[in-house]
């Protein structure tokens, strides 16, 4: 599992370089489903996100990762919304299905 949360990191840093956010933010919400239950990899998946917001200038997007980022640090280990995208255009309570290739690694 960590190995796909790695390589969804560094195809989202190579997108993000490039210019091309939409990109990067599919693969930063594939990590996000991984690292629901690790608090330190999945508080970085958000930390990401908010990069990439700024970047695009997306403001409603830095503002939901900059609350986005306690979140894990409280939660992570008691309860998350299983297949969450994480971003701040969805509700950081609802559980969304896991893609179909990540759901052998999500327990």
């Amino acid at each position: 599992m960590l190995e796909v949360y790695e390589e969804e990191l560094s195809r989202a840093r190579k997108a993000l370089e490039s210019g091309n956010i939409e990109v990067c933010f599919g693969h930063l919400e594939r990590a996000h489903v991984l690292s629901q239950r690790m608090t330190s990899r999945h508080t970085h998946v958000h930390w990401l996100m908010l990069v990439a917001g700024w970047s695009r200038g997306d403001w409603r997007e830095v503002i939901g990762q900059v609350t986005r980022m306690l979140a894990p640090i409280l939660f992570s280990r008691l309860w998350v919304p299983r297949g969450n995208s994480g971003r701040a255009r969805v509700s950081a309570f609802k559980p969304m299905p896991v893609p179909d290739d990540l759901r052998h690694l999500v327990h």
